[in-house]
């Protein structure tokens, strides 16, 4: 009796058209409940893991397949649910997916609005464009950077050339001096000129009442020559084109004149009443300007060697520089007067300035013209200006000016490179290296622990020395040329030498 028991529970669970007595409702029986409608289970008795368009148990296969009319047109379900295994088509939204996936294959079309309103968006969110600014872009120009700018990243690529002026150099500059050499007892005077290198390779210095000269080849000192009264000092030396001779301006208004090779004084031109400040060398023409604001001709050739007088500034001449091609000198004074005087005399007879330029506000010492544009000077001024000016000549005109942002002691021109170098005070003590004609930045040269006094140039143009208040010599090679431009610029000066050394048959 026990085993037909046991059978009969066993086969009514297993028929599964039969609904499980005091089950909890299934999920789709539940949100049918809730949402209101009948459930299939509750008026057709049908299973959830049962069709709803299934035949009963007993017939056969249909002719047909259900849910088709006889129109071929299917229709969708009415009732809810249905086999959750088996997507429900009602719940699909087949139209939208047939719009979606031919639209990707049709070309975009935004209106002119429409592309304002996402630009406008992107540059909200991001700053900038995107379409405009991509990262990864095999085609556009790059945008160029402005005049001037400098990066310290380095620019892989660029479709159009970087303009010299903003270009990263090439060439090495070394941040560190080549050699230093001790000044002991160099004055610490800002309008007197103590260094200056000769075309034959030695750099003469003076050192409170001594002039020294070191053989830059060689690396021997020779101590040219010493004043007699102690109190006496020397305030100025500059060395002839050829570099065999030597004007010595001192503290008591002489002007010496010094032959190398002797290593003797040749003679002494008097004619100052104040000390020499400076001095600047013309052929055989030797011009020196003293604290009085004048400005003395020396004609070393003859007995009477005063040959004329310029009379343009009312203080200290302490800045005086002859042009290369010798039709003009520049004269800078402590009443920030800059001067341009011609070779020769007036129609009167007397000098009289063809230039004067005013806008310096402090003592103008740094002069220097342009070695490959004859008419053009840079000056520089005192504490009180600190500005670096580039001016031409022939109209007047300031072509460009910079502030340096500190006192301007020399300013020296490149012959291998559009630069130019100048040297400061406080702050920074420091030399930098100016891009001509865009004035830009290339580097600075720190070292110095006190002002810059003076800055003088090699033979070669490719070494800067410059004194300083600190009692310290430093070499800078900072204008060292290309080897292989070196070797073209070497042919050309060979090539000119034997054309002029021709002889005519």
């Amino acid at each position: 009796m026990a085993h037909l028991v046991f059978e009969a529970d066993l086969h009514g669970l297993l028929k599964l058209d039969t609904p499980i007595p005091n089950a909890p409702l299934a999920r789709w029986q539940r949100k049918a409940k809730e949402s209101g409608a009948p459930g299939p289970g509750t008026d057709a008795g049908v299973s959830p893991m049962k069709p709803a368009n299934r035949l009963p148990s007993g017939s056969k296969t249909p002719a047909r397949t259900p849910g088709k009319s006889g129109s071929k047109i299917q229709s969708t379900p009415t009732k809810a649910g249905g086999d959750r295994y088996i997507p429900n088509r009602s719940t699909m939204q087949m139209d939208m997916a047939n719009f979606l996936l031919t639209k990707e294959n049709d070309p975009v079309e935004d209106s002119p609005t429409k592309k304002e309103q996402q630009k406008a968006w992107a540059v909200n969110l991001n700053g900038f464009d995107v379409e405009e600014a991509k990262i990864l872009r095999l085609s556009g120009k790059p945008q160029n950077a402005p005049e001037g700018y400098q990066n310290n990243l380095k620019v892989l690529y660029s479709q159009k050339t970087t303009p010299a002026s903003s270009r990263k150099n090439g060439r090495y500059i070394p941040s560190m001096p080549d050699r230093i050499l001790d000044a002991p007892e160099i004055r610490n005077d800002y309008y007197l000129n103590l260094i200056d290198w000769s075309s034959q390779n030695f750099l003469a210095v003076a050192l409170d009442n001594s002039v020294y000269l070191w053989n830059c080849t060689s690396g021997e000192i020779i101590h040219l020559l010493q004043m007699e009264h102690p109190d006496d000092y020397v305030s100025s030396v500059s060395w002839i084109k050829e570099g065999n001779y030597l004007a010595v301006g001192t503290s008591n208004a002489e002007v010496q004149l010094w032959d190398i090779q002797q290593q003797k004084r040749l003679r002494n031109m008097v004619s100052h009443s104040s000390r020499v400040g400076s001095l600047s060398w013309n052929n055989y023409i030797v011009s020196s300007g003293a604290r009085t604001g004048h400005i003395h001709h020396h004609d070393v050739r003859v007995a009477e060697h005063h040959v004329a007088t310029l009379s343009g500034h009312t203080q200290e001449v302490c800045g005086l520089k002859w042009s290369l091609d010798g039709r003009y000198l520049a004269s800078g004074g402590n009443d920030n007067l800059v001067n341009i005087w011609p070779c020769t005399q007036g129609d009167s007879g007397d000098y009289a300035p063809v230039q004067t330029f005013t806008q310096h506000q402090g003592a103008v010492k740094a002069v220097a013209w342009c070695p490959w544009q004859s008419n053009v000077l840079a000056t520089g001024g005192g504490t009180s200006d600190r500005h670096i000016r580039i001016w031409n000549v022939c109209s007047g005109a300031c072509l460009s000016a910079v502030d340096a942002h500190s006192q301007v002691c020399s300013i020296l021109w490149s012959t291998n490179y559009k630069e130019f170098i100048s040297g400061h005070g406080f702050a920074q003590n420091q030399l930098v290296i100016w891009k001509y004609p865009t004035m830009t930045k290339v580097t600075e040269l720190r070292g110095h622990t006190a002002r810059v006094l003076n800055l003088t140039m090699s033979p070669d143009s490719s070494t800067v020395a410059s004194a300083a208040a600190d009692e310290t010599l430093r070499f800078w090679r900072c204008f060292e040329m290309d080897p292989i431009k070196k070797k073209e610029k070497e042919k050309a000066n060979s090539a000119k030498t034997s054309i002029i050394h021709q002889g005519i048959r």
